[in-house]
This record gives structure tokens, sequence and C-alpha cells, in this order.
């Protein structure tokens, strides 16, 4: 006898909910009368129409079919959508969510087909939602804006909004009504695209408390395109934009705990000077010009994760160091390969030791460490100045053994203020 099958309901989805889609889901019917009714007990539905050899029109109707004879509560719905869809279909799939009530639904499209359109049928009725995530869609133009009275979390990635070539400001109105329609979001993820009919995105939300920035497109020459946010409440504030551009901060943020910003942008100081009350700060800046705020200190700062691509990471590194008193953990990485054509930056030792170094600073970790000149300097300063330094881990990008060995003895052989300083090299 089938000793699974005799697993109560709950078990047994559970353990269709580790199936990847719903056709997975269904196929299972076929193994005893104990299984047929099953998949339709399932809370998620994820219907993906890639790497399933079958045409459009047969996946439509599969859909359609497993929505109909689906019979339990329905609380998460999922479409990724490979091949071009039907506004239509989209639209009618959407309609069923919202007479089941869903709480969270996705609708994703790949970005070489053209994109999911919307239909208008999708901002009426969903007022259930609590989770909303769109990927490659199209939204079309709608007298009113939705209102979702319950969403709390909201991703936008590559999301094309209604526009007008003859009136610059359209998009940038659409977006603003847009998130002043959402009373209870907490949870906001965007992803913009260099057509999304978008110049100024602007995130007025009061009640945000995680905000999640991003741009995927060329280099924006001007520099007029860039974000306006306003949301005092905020306490994760992640920006990764490398294309140029700006970030407007309306208003300080004092509830902030953990921020970080990888920016191509000219005056990072503007950004930094709202996050004074910052726990946990990670930072790759590719400008030297006014960087660190002129007499700001991070006096909640405990964990500073810093990029060392730019060549000016030593000039922000001490900025920093002075700026935060109660710093614990002080790590370095590096996310882009530094410019060949420049030259290597030269570190200049302080005349005085950052606070932190004497009361603080309790690890140091060192990723893709590289052993350059300016990077032994700094390492050797802090091994010899922090008092409280517990570990040093630094991980080295070297491949050849014999230089690898000559790290460890350089390294080995810096003296260390803290007695108890564990260094490992690997």
């Amino acid at each position: 006898m089938d000793r699974i099958s005799l697993l109560p309901d709950e078990l047994l989805l559970r353990i269709l909910s580790l199936l990847p889609t719903t056709k997975d889901v269904v196929a299972t019917m076929v193994l005893s009368q104990r299984w047929l009714p099953l998949w339709k007990l399932m809370p998620k539905l994820v219907y993906d129409d890639s790497n399933q050899n079958i045409e459009y029109a047969k996946f439509s109707r599969f859909v359609d079919r497993s929505l109909i004879f689906h019979e339990a509560p329905l609380d998460t719905l999922h479409f990724k959508l490979v091949q071009n869809s039907s506004a239509a279909d989209v639209g009618m799939w959407t309609v069923v969510a919202v007479k089941r009530c869903v709480r969270e639904l996705h609708i994703e499209s790949s970005p070489s087909t053209t994109p999911v359109t919307l239909p208008r049928s999708f901002y009426t009725g969903c007022a259930a939602l609590v989770t909303l995530k769109l990927k490659s869609v199209t939204l079309v133009d709608v007298s009113s804006l939705p209102s979702f009275l319950t969403l709390k979390a909201f991703s936008l990635l590559r999301v094309k909004f209604p526009g007008d070539a003859f009136r610059y400001d359209y998009g940038f109105n659409i977006v603003k009504r847009l998130f002043s329609s959402y009373h209870v979001l907490q949870y906001l993820e965007v992803g913009r695209l260099e057509i999304d009919n978008v110049t100024v995105f602007t995130v007025i939300v009061p009640s945000l408390k995680t905000l999640k920035l991003g741009r995927i497109s060329r280099k924006v020459k001007d520099g007029a395109h860039g974000f306006v946010v306003d949301a005092p409440l905020l306490e994760i504030f992640l920006i990764h934009d490398y294309m140029g551009g700006f970030c407007v901060i309306k208003n300080d943020m004092p509830k902030i705990v953990r921020a970080g910003f990888s920016v191509t942008y000219s005056q990072p100081r503007k950004l930094m000077s709202c996050i004074t009350s910052v726990k946990c700060l990670t930072l790759c800046l590719s400008t030297s010009n006014e960087v660190y705020p002129v007499g700001t200190v991070f006096h909640n700062l405990v964990l500073l994760r810093l990029c060392t691509c730019q060549e000016e990471w030593l000039n922000l590194l001490m900025c920093m160091l002075r700026g935060c008193p109660n710093l614990q953990y002080l790590r370095f990485f590096q996310y882009h390969k530094p410019p060949t054509a420049e030259p290597h930056p030269c570190w200049k030792e302080p005349s005085s030791v950052p606070r932190c170094l004497l009361s603080s600073l309790e690890t140091l970790t060192w990723a893709n460490y590289e052993g350059r000149e300016e990077q032994k300097q700094v390492a050797a300063f802090i091994l010899r100045s922090a008092n409280f330094l517990k570990k040093a881990t630094i991980s080295s990008k070297a491949t050849d053994p014999k230089e690898k060995l000559e790290m460890i003895k350089e390294l080995s052989s810096s003296p260390r203020r803290s007695p108890t300083c564990q260094l490992i090299f690997y």
C-alpha cells in the first residue's frame, strides 16, 4: 500500500507545494484516486508557459480550465508568461483573482517578448490584494487609478507606464497619482527601464518602510532622469543606479536602520545627510566630489560595507571612520573591476586615530584583497590601531600560491594592537 497516500491532506498539499508549476501539480491526479482532487485544494497556483513545448492556445485553455475547476480559497496566483499573451486572457485571469480574493498576485513576462498589457479590468475590484508583483508589463491608461486599500508590498520591475510623447510630465503624473492611492504600503521595489515613459519617478508614500530603487537602462547623458522620494517612516533604503541622474529626498528619514547606495550621482552627500540614524550602511560611490556631508556624525552606525573599486575610496573611508564613533564591523568588498587606466590611490595616514578604532571596532573583513600598496597600508594601519579588534578575515583574489604566501607573510608581520586579534587569511 502507498504509505504517502495515507498522509492527511495538509501534508500532501505541502508536498505538492514543492512542485514548480500548477501543471506539475495537476499531473499528480493520475497517481491514484486519493490524489485526484488534491490539486483543487492548493492555495497557490503557478502558471509557467516556458519550456513546455506547447502552443500558447493550449496553455491558455489549461489555465482557463484549471482556474474554473479549482475549489479552495486561493491565496497566491503567479503567471510567468514567456510567449506573447493576449490582454483578454490576462484580463479574464485577473477577474478570477478578484473573485477569489487573491492576496498575492504575480504577473511577469519575458523581456524578449512583447510585454503583457494589463487590461482596464485589472484596476478594479482587487480590494483584497496584499502583495502585487509586476515584471515586464505595460500599464494601460485609465481615467481612475486603482486604490488597493490593503496593499502592503508592491514590486515594479521593467514596467512601462502610459505616456504621451507630446506631454513631458504625463508619465510623471501617473506615477505620482499611483502611489498616492496606496495608504498602507510598506514595501516598494522599483526597477526602471529607459523607455518607461517616466522622467522623474516620484514616490510619496507616508507609510513606506522599505524602498528599493534601481535603473536598468543605458547611461543618461543629460542627468534629467531620476527619483524623488518622500517617505518619512522609511527603515530600509537601497539604491542601485549606475546610469547617472539623481535622487532627491524631500524630507529626513529619522527611522532609517539600513541603507545601501551604489550610484553614480554627482552629489551623493545629499543622500547621506538624510540617513544619520542608519545602523548598517553599504556604499559604492563612483565620485569623490562632495561625498561626505561635512559635520555629519553617524552615532548609530555599527556595520559599514565599503566598495574599493573606485579611486577615491580611501578618502571616503577616512571620512566614515571619523564620523562613525561606534563602528563595530568594517567590511571591504569590490563590486566592479577597478579602472585600469586610473592610478591607484595613495594612502595618507591620518594625524590622529579615529575614535572607532580606539574604542569599538571588533571585526574587519576584506573580500577580494589584491595586496596593492594602499591596501597593505590600510590593513596595517587598522591592525596596529584597533584596540579591541577580535578578528580580521582577509580573502585574496590571487591564484598563485607564492603570491598568496607573500601576502600572508606581510599581513602576519604587521603589529597588532589588540592582543586577542585573530588573523584569518584564505
